[in-house]
């Protein structure tokens, strides 16, 4: 089965209508974790040179609500986005550079952390973001 297939078949089983722009966006996020939205559009116009920002902007939208792509910003970025979902990981990022790293929670479960005061939410998950150096910058700096 070739990839475009398979992501077919990713948007059917989310209930989801194939579109080119939604197989093309949701291939370029599986390809490129963590990437902008920019990056994302350049990626998916190599194939689809005629699709608009707002089909980029609208597939994410729809891949996220649904699910199949998780949005994540952390302070100071803009929005970028990645595939691997459900699976209650974290982020490292570079203060420098800027670069993104997963980080599988150490807990396991969501949510990993419990506040001491909920104030009455049911808390079903929590964000937790590691700041730093990555290691070209770090060794950079030294």
């Amino acid at each position: 089965m070739s990839a475009t297939t398979d992501l077919e078949q990713v948007l059917r089983d989310a209930g989801l209508r194939v579109t080119r722009p939604r197989v093309a966006v949701l291939g370029a996020v599986r390809t490129l974790p963590h990437a902008d939205t920019d990056s994302i559009i350049a990626a998916v116009r190599r194939d689809l040179p005629e699709v608009s920002h707002q089909a980029v902007y609208d597939s994410l939208h729809t891949l996220t609500g649904k699910g199949l792509v998780r949005r994540i910003q952390p302070s100071g970025s803009v929005a970028r986005y990645e595939s691997r979902v459900g699976d209650n990981h974290h982020h490292a990022v570079c203060r420098s550079c800027g670069v993104i790293a997963d980080v599988d929670c150490a807990h396991g479960a969501a949510p990993c952390l419990t506040a001491a005061n909920d104030h009455g939410f049911v808390i079903d998950e929590a964000e937790v973001i590691y700041w730093g150096l990555c290691p070209d910058c770090s060794t950079a700096c030294s």
